[in-house]
């Protein structure tokens, strides 16, 4: 495995640790039922949380990895971003025909500081400019108003509505579909 690791600003992303300290920060994410809300799955629990990050570093060790599910840090936290405790959750999977879909999610503390439009950058940064993608594609929960103005902030084109493609709690829901190309991609600093 060679170990992504990317810094930007104010964040830093890398690949989790099966550690204590991990586990308890993935949990914190998926376990929150307001931070799940747009997410494709309930609540999660400590012990699935462990499993999910025995998953990513065995994604991360694959011969030809197509799946990135890194781990997001606040440069402030420690002097080395690889010990630091994760404030949120970014992945990007890899498609057909040099594309990929990508995601994030931050714990409620780190709503509204502008910490989505960074990880969105670096990720398209990486995707774009390391692995040589062409496309990349996210999907947005219709009612999830904030993370589709990250994503048309960061040059994100809307390509439509797949109605009721989700089925959480009880009930259908629409998402909307986003996509940006890699002519269209500015660079991290726009």
């Amino acid at each position: 495995m060679v170990p992504v690791r990317l810094v930007g600003p104010r964040l830093a992303m890398r690949e989790y640790h099966h550690t204590d300290g991990d586990v308890d920060a993935l949990h914190a994410l998926f376990g929150d039922p307001e931070v799940t809300r747009h997410l494709p799955f309930e609540p999660c629990d400590r012990e699935s949380c462990a499993d999910q990050i025995e998953l990513y570093l065995e994604e991360a060790m694959a011969e030809e990895r197509d799946t990135y599910r890194l781990a997001v840090t606040r440069l402030v936290d420690a002097e080395d971003p690889q010990d630091a405790t994760p404030i949120g959750h970014a992945s990007l999977t890899l498609g057909t025909y040099r594309s990929a879909h990508l995601g994030y999610v931050l714990g409620r503390a780190s709503w509204g500081h502008g910490y989505a439009g960074e990880i969105t950058g670096l990720l398209c940064d990486f995707a774009f400019r390391t692995l040589d993608l062409h496309r990349l594609a996210a999907r947005v929960d219709v009612d999830n108003t904030a993370s589709a103005r990250v994503l048309t902030k960061l040059g994100f084109r809307l390509e439509g509505r797949a109605r009721q493609d989700r089925f959480k709690d009880g009930a259908w829901s629409d998402s909307y579909r986003y996509a940006l190309l890699v002519d269209e991609w500015p660079g991290p600093t726009g």
